[in-house]
């Protein structure tokens, strides 16, 4: 076997690390993103029952943004297996409870019908913030792009940038606000 062959083998088997930043991003538009590179499904040697997906490191959950009112009208089920343990829970106080838990839940229903998805949800780290353990880092080798651009805060303009924009109206000087 041609050594440049051998080299093509090996990256399309091997797993590979990929980090994604959670901020601002819609948890289950970022579990479509996500699904594709945990179930290995742009690998050229995917099948169903086929385990090649790679490993995916979330950073920043805690900073998640539900569209609309999500995040009061949402409502997570859980049974405890006993007669009465069935509870319902709102997104907000869930998100409060553990901040990984409505996008690892947006992850593991994005796979429905994967027979493998326990298996493939232990090649999910989720974190947060942006502290992550130095041992998982130093295997990340690619960034999974943000799905929507993260808005700039006003207080990370420059004095600059804010006396550049255009103006819409000028108000005369002796104007009073009320």
């Amino acid at each position: 076997m041609a050594a440049l062959k051998r080299v093509q083998q090996w990256a399309t088997f091997a797993r590979v690390w990929h980090i994604f930043d959670a901020s601002w991003q819609n948890p289950f538009e970022s579990a479509q993103v996500l699904k594709k590179y945990l179930m290995g499904l742009y690998k050229p040697i995917y099948h169903p029952m086929n385990e090649c997906g790679d490993h995916v490191i979330v950073i920043n959950s805690a900073d998640i943004a539900l569209p609309g009112d999500e995040w009061v009208k949402r409502v997570y089920f859980h049974h405890t297996g006993y007669p009465g343990g069935a509870s319902w829970t709102l997104a907000w106080d869930l998100h409060k409870k553990d901040p990984t838990l409505v996008l690892k839940k947006a992850v593991y229903n994005s796979m429905d019908g994967n027979l493998q998805r326990r298996y493939t949800m232990e090649r999910l780290h989720i974190f947060p913030d942006s502290k992550v353990p130095g041992a998982l880092m130093k295997n990340v080798s690619n960034q999974i792009r943000q799905i929507r651009p993260m808005p700039k805060r006003l207080d990370e303009y420059t004095e600059k940038e804010v006396k550049e924009f255009p103006k819409i109206i000028d108000l005369p000087k002796d104007y009073i606000l009320r």
